[in-house]
């Protein structure tokens, strides 16, 4: 008795130029995680990571504080007599929260420039950060950089590209007996300024408007905003009363 093997063929009905039709699954929907707790599901989670084979240690951090202190002294000795850093402008930092503390900012308005008697492409190879996108918002940011910048051209100290041909501006007098300056930052340092406010007795305090402010201003609101509807009406009464004459 022989027995029928039966194999499946190597050609798919997938492969095959028929008519036949191929229905495919539809696939598992994603759960993205912030769906996770709406679904009441428990995320799949993996904490066998040896993670004490990746921990990352700063035992070097002695060395690196003497490296960064020598690559500091060699880069002011290779730049000397220049300073090592640029003059920043004074800035207030960002959000209500601390604008009233002042900082160092990028760089110079052209604004501030311009009043310092100072040209945008001189600015930067004197020293001098310049920031094309800031904009001055009020005088006092404008005064206070302005001289910050002439209380720098007054130190400035410029040397000759070649000794035996000084052009303008340059300074003629012996640098060697001159004081030379490492940091800018440190020569002219931004200082803090006050608060801005100032606390006050409670007999100062001004006294209440009468009725409350609020009630004040709506009132005020609604006589500005009905003031021509009022004014026809009057008109109107009187043209009414001046037909019936």
């Amino acid at each position: 008795m022989s027995a029928d093997l039966f194999f499946p063929s190597r050609r798919s009905s997938t492969t095959r130029r028929s008519s036949a039709t191929v229905s495919i699954l539809p696939s598992k929907p994603r759960i993205d995680d912030a769906n996770y707790r709406e679904l009441r599901l428990t995320p799949p989670t993996d904490f066998r990571k040896d993670w004490q084979r990746r921990v990352r240690t700063h035992f070097d951090q002695p060395g690196r504080k003497t490296r960064r202190r020598t690559a500091r002294q060699a880069k002011a000795a290779a730049l000397a007599p220049r300073p090592v850093d640029k003059l920043r402008p004074i800035v207030r930092c960002p959000t209500v929260k601390y604008n009233r503390r002042v900082r160092a900012g990028r760089g110079f308005t052209l604004t501030e420039l311009k009043e310092a008697g100072i040209s945008k492409s001189l600015a930067p190879t004197i020293g001098i950060s310049v920031d094309f996108r800031r904009q001055n918002l009020s005088e006092e940011s404008l005064a206070a950089n302005v001289a910050r910048l002439k209380a720098y051209k007054e130190r400035l100290i410029l040397l000759p590209r070649k000794s035996n041909a000084p052009k303008k501006g340059d300074t003629k007098t012996d640098v060697a007996s001159l004081d030379k300056v490492a940091s800018i930052a440190a020569a002219l340092p931004i200082a803090s300024v006050s608060a801005g406010f100032s606390e006050i007795k409670k007999s100062e305090i001004p006294a209440a408007v009468e009725g409350g402010a609020y009630t004040k201003l709506r009132i005020a609101r609604s006589n500005a905003r009905y003031q021509g509807a009022r004014e026809k009406r009057a008109r109107d009464k009187a043209e009414a009363e001046t037909a019936k004459k």
